[in-house]
């Protein structure tokens, strides 16, 4: 695994839990070049030297199960949220939750899975940033746009596990005096990949 010290504590939340219904079918196993489009982003994260990786999946889901299996995630790096009906940010306290983490880690990016298109030189000024402020949430913002991912250090994390929040940004907004933007040009920060149209144009950006 290749990456650099200051990220070696990071755990990496990817959000698969969505029904896709703009696309159509799963986004998540959508090919991807030589992969798949969940597969490109465990890869992305694995090439930054992640320390931990877990994947928030829909209950019973088997078709992301068995790619997970193919890209050797292991079962117990999958986290079920057991009701997605209820939003992203439903999966996002599920993972807050979770007791499987590993005890080293001092910082969680919570990842979308349908951002296989975000430029690893992006996320790596990203998680310099957070190396820089530990103690703060670090959320990228490019144009004047906020974007994903976002990464949390431990004490955010904490607070999510009992919040009254509803949405991620309602959260952030609780917590803005403890949070740090970090400017990076990169227009896929600013893209989404929700219909078969923007998967079409994002594959050849």
């Amino acid at each position: 695994m290749s990456g650099t010290n200051h990220n070696s504590a990071i755990g990496t939340i990817i959000l698969g839990a969505g029904a896709s219904r703009r696309m159509g079918k799963p986004k998540l196993l959508l090919p991807w070049h030589d992969t798949t489009v969940i597969g490109r982003i465990i890869s992305t994260w694995r090439e930054l030297g992640a320390s931990q990786i877990v994947v928030v999946m829909r209950p019973n889901d088997a078709a992301l199960a068995a790619e997970l299996n193919r890209l050797q995630l292991p079962a117990a790096d999958r986290i079920e949220n057991p009701q997605p009906e209820r939003g992203m940010f439903s999966s996002i306290v599920s993972a807050a939750n979770w007791p499987g983490w590993r005890t080293e880690l001092s910082g969680w990016a919570i990842v979308l899975g349908d951002q296989p298109h975000l430029l690893i030189e992006s996320l790596r000024q990203l998680l310099a940033a957070q190396a820089q402020h530990p103690e703060n949430i670090c959320q990228p913002v490019s144009a004047g746009r906020l974007g994903h991912p976002v990464i949390l250090p431990r004490a955010a994390v904490d607070e999510l596990k009992t919040t009254r929040a509803a949405t991620l940004k309602d959260f952030l907004k609780l917590m803005r005096s403890s949070c740090v933007q970090c400017e990076i040009n990169d227009p896929g920060l600013r893209l989404d990949l929700d219909t078969p149209e923007d998967y079409i144009r994002l594959q050849f950006r």
